[in-house]
């Protein structure tokens, strides 16, 4: 005699793990929430407001550099809110590559550096005995509290969204990485490859040399304005930026002249992805920001310092730009094999 349950028994009996879609969900929550802090201070400056901003601050000033620089990043943090849609949704699936990887890749690069630095500075301001990364003096740019909400929400930002992106990336396009660096068939573009390998290698080294400099503590090619601003903090910043750019070297290598033939494919992938984000971007947004400054205001970069942001935000666009014909090629080969 066989046992024989309802459905309605067996169905209770049988819990079942939280489907895809409600992970997805709940990350996207997740990231919308962090994103409101940043977007409600950006809102209250445009319309006038000073919350978080002391008296004595620079961006007390009115302008409309100012202002167009808050509607820019007021976007640039909206469009968190599109990316956790566009990655969750079955919609999604239906985006080009292009227009989903790009701002993807800008993102990724943006909040990369505020991961790795941020905690850092976090953690030596606490055992310094303040309570924020910055002191809270007459010409403080900002107050210490904005800080810690702005850059904690830009990290949650940062965990969710490459949750998020490396659960889409695998299903839309895993077949583009699978197997090992050795593995890779030859390419019609070999040389060309090669050759931006090489390029871009010196580029990322001249900047990675100059933010070690100053990581170290060096002012070589600073403003006095600037070597006397020169901290703890900053000091972080730039050895972040060693860390980026070391990244984006190895990737590049590794996939350009073939070495790490035991790797997976994965690997040199993402090393160059989130290095080269990184230089870009970060480059880009401080060569943006000198804009701002008047000539002969102390604070304009020196000449060598805006040079080394214009190399760095070149190196990492190269890197974009191999990188999309890298895919294009293994998507082609893909094609050819008759697999996805």
């Amino acid at each position: 005699m066989t046992f024989q349950t309802s459905p309605a028994r067996h169905h209770a009996a049988a819990p079942t793990p939280a489907p895809r879609g409600r992970i997805g969900a709940t990350l996207r929550t997740i990231t919308l929430a962090a994103c409101v802090p940043y977007l409600s201070l950006k809102i209250a400056w445009l319309a006038g407001s000073r919350i978080g901003i002391p008296e004595g601050s620079a961006l007390r000033k009115d302008g409309s550099f100012l202002t167009a620089i808050n509607s820019l990043t007021l976007l640039m943090d909206a469009a968190v809110i599109v990316l956790s849609f566009l990655l969750t949704r079955p919609w999604g699936r239906k985006v080009p590559a292009w227009m989903l990887a790009a701002p993807m890749w800008c993102a990724s690069g943006l909040l990369a550096p505020i991961v790795v630095g941020f905690p850092v500075q976090m953690l030596a301001a606490a055992s310094h005995g303040h309570n924020a990364v910055t002191d809270d003096g007459s010409d403080a740019l900002l107050a210490p509290w904005v800080w810690s909400v702005v850059y904690g929400g830009f990290i949650v930002q940062a965990l969710t969204l490459v949750t998020l992106f490396v659960r889409y990336a695998r299903e839309r396009w895993g077949h583009l990485w699978r197997g090992r660096t050795g593995e890779l068939p030859p390419s019609p573009t070999r040389s060309a490859r090669r050759l931006t390998a090489g390029v871009t290698s010196v580029l990322i080294l001249f900047a990675g040399a100059m933010h070690l400099v100053w990581a170290a503590g060096g002012t070589f090619g600073m403003s006095p304005a600037r070597a006397a601003a020169q901290d703890f903090n900053s000091r972080v910043n730039d050895a972040s930026y060693v860390l980026f750019a070391a990244l984006a070297l190895t990737g590049i290598l590794l996939l350009g002249y073939g070495r790490g033939r035991r790797l997976p494919v994965l690997v040199p992938l993402a090393a160059a992805w989130t290095g080269a984000g990184a230089l870009a971007g970060w480059g880009g947004w401080l060569t943006l920001v000198t804009l701002g400054v008047a000539p002969g205001d102390p604070k304009l970069p020196a000449p060598l310092m805006s040079l080394t942001y214009s190399v760095q935000m070149i190196a990492g666009l190269m890197v974009a730009v191999a990188g999309a014909h890298f895919f294009a090629e293994r998507e082609a080969e893909s094609r050819q094999r008759g697999e996805r």
